[in-house]
């Protein structure tokens, strides 16, 4: 670990942007953290990944990425285009020039869906030896892959909705033999998402074959492995997790979407749907949700955040958790940090709550031995 600034600020590098179809919400996002954080506490280091891979750390990587950096690299000197971290040298291919940006203290990544939260960055920062905010490597492989979550989940005794897993090469390869499963395990309407994205992104609620069809066909544009749920008559309620091994959760917010579902425009487009914080439900649903919330960050081994999606079923009361976000939305219309405001913990203090989780977290492992001696 790297030692603070001179002025007793901790150095914290926010990673943001990415290889995801996430990529233009974890901008917004990582927008939001910065301009939270508070300057008298923290030395801020923006670190931009573009949607081909190449990382940023000078400069002004959020007008980069904004601006479309995709189009401009060509005339870019592209040494600058470097990062280190915790000396470990991020290339870009054929580049052999460095571009340094300071030690940091800590890593906060705002990267949303592939190549970020899906353990992939966690992992890097593992062999860096650097602290981050948020989930380890195990739990945000579990978090972002909605099928191995919900085995995960299943396996622990907590509801999950009825699904299917389809891999996108035997979709593509038996297409009738799929749409006959389909339809023989479930009845209409279905949702329809790849297993590896978030923030609605290729869903698709299908009301007969041809919409099978056609969601299963964008939902593998996005990932190889592809989810078919049932589809029920239910209120959507979410709730927010913070901390590690002794979590809490937070006061359940529910979503009235404006769309026939919470899509992606419903979430950051149309602006009409309804946030309810709280949400309108009994003492004992409350606890209910917040208890399952718990149980499930802790059964994926998750660290830090989450924000863990529930339905619940109108027709029958029954509760299922839908799925959880190990990096849930940071902007200013986000559940999450709403979440946690109606509870009592303001946005820059949940900042520095986060902070100070991954510096616990880093600590608690190197209590562990990384080597084995054998008695004598």
């Amino acid at each position: 670990m790297t030692s603070s600034s001179k002025k007793g600020r901790l150095r914290v590098a926010v990673l943001f942007g990415g290889k995801s179809g996430e990529h233009e919400v974890s901008l917004a996002s990582a927008q939001s953290v910065m301009e939270a954080m508070d300057e008298k506490k923290y030395d801020i280091y923006p670190v931009g990944i573009t949607k081909s891979g190449r990382w940023i750390a000078e400069g002004d990587p959020m007008s980069l990425l904004q601006s479309g950096l995709e189009e401009k690299e060509k005339g870019m000197d592209m040494g600058k285009a470097l990062a280190v971290v915790g000396g470990y040298d991020l290339t870009v291919k054929g580049v052999s020039s460095k571009a340094h940006f300071p030690d940091v203290d800590v890593v906060f990544p705002v990267l949303h869906g592939t190549y970020g939260e899906d353990g992939t960055v966690q992992g890097l920062l593992e062999l860096a030896d650097v602290p981050y905010v948020g989930a380890g490597v195990l739990g945000s492989a579990l978090g972002l892959d909605k099928i191995a979550q919900k085995a995960v989940l299943s396996a622990n005794g907590i509801p999950v909705v009825p699904y299917l897993a389809v891999m996108r090469t035997r979709w593509r390869e038996a297409l009738d033999s799929v749409l006959k499963e389909v339809e023989e395990t479930f009845s209409y309407p279905v949702f329809v998402k790849p297993a590896n994205l978030g923030s609605s992104v290729g869903i698709t609620k299908a009301h007969g074959r041809d919409e099978l069809e056609a969601g299963l066909d964008l939902a593998a544009r996005y990932g190889r492995r592809l989810l078919v749920e049932s589809a029920m008559n239910a209120r959507e309620i979410e709730c927010s997790v913070l901390g590690n091994d002794a979590p809490m959760a937070s006061l359940p917010g529910e979503v009235v979407p404006c769309n026939e579902f919470y899509d992606y425009e419903a979430k950051y487009i149309d602006g009409d749907s309804e946030l309810r914080i709280p949400a309108d439900l009994d003492e004992k649903t409350v606890e209910k949700v917040q208890d399952m919330a718990v149980r499930a960050f802790q059964a994926i081994d998750c660290s830090g955040m989450a924000r863990v999606d529930f339905f619940l079923c109108r027709d029958t009361g029954t509760l299922y958790v839908n799925e959880l976000n190990t990096i849930p939305g940071f902007t200013e219309i986000s559940m999450y940090p709403k979440l946690w405001e109606a509870s009592g913990l303001p946005y820059p203090k949940l900042i520095d709550r986060l902070i100070e989780y991954a510096l616990e977290r880093y600590e608690q492992k190197k209590a562990s031995l990384t080597s084995y001696e054998v008695e004598a």
